[in-house]
């Protein structure tokens, strides 16, 4: 039962978390390119924008989709440490913070902010110009990966594990 519930837990952040990072990667470039103005869009200014806006949509209907299949990763993990019998190591209560802590940073502003620029709004807490909300959107991006790159390193090194890895 260990084997299954560990194959799942890994299958599922490989095929929701994946697709989350390498989404909401990409969503900055294209939104910024879609607001008005922008000088960075390849071909006729309206074509491009309205492209690089169909594209911004689709990414965040990705983040925003699999962030709910994503659930399933903290939870068939959970399943597979109680089978192991982990639930107390430094490790797993460190990996299920930085989880809890990405589930956040996506939830509470990467997929907000993706969703005010792809309505063309701003305001003076995230910079007001499009090029701001980009850019710290990214920033935010860069962090949501950096904890799940740290999550991948702890589930693989397993400092004080008695799994014997």
């Amino acid at each position: 039962m260990t084997k299954l519930l560990l194959s799942i837990h890994v299958l599922a952040a490989i095929l929701a978390v994946g697709p989350i990072a390498v989404a909401a990667s990409m969503f900055p470039r294209y939104a910024r390119q879609a607001a008005p103005g922008a000088t960075d869009v390849a071909g006729d200014t309206a074509d491009g924008r309205t492209r690089a806006s169909s594209v911004a949509a689709v990414l965040h209907r990705i983040c925003r989709g699999y962030a709910v299949a994503g659930v399933a990763v903290p939870v068939f993990g959970l399943a597979t440490a109680i089978q192991l019998g982990v639930l107390t190591d430094v490790w797993l209560i460190s990996s299920l913070v930085l989880t809890a802590a990405a589930a956040a940073v996506l939830v509470l502003a990467i997929l907000p902010r993706q969703q005010r620029m792809l309505a063309g709004g701003s305001d003076l807490t995230d910079g007001g110009a499009p090029q701001a909300l980009a850019a710290r959107l990214a920033m935010l991006t860069g962090v949501f990966n950096l904890l799940w790159a740290i999550v991948v390193v702890l589930m693989i090194v397993r400092p004080g594990s008695t799994t014997g890895a």
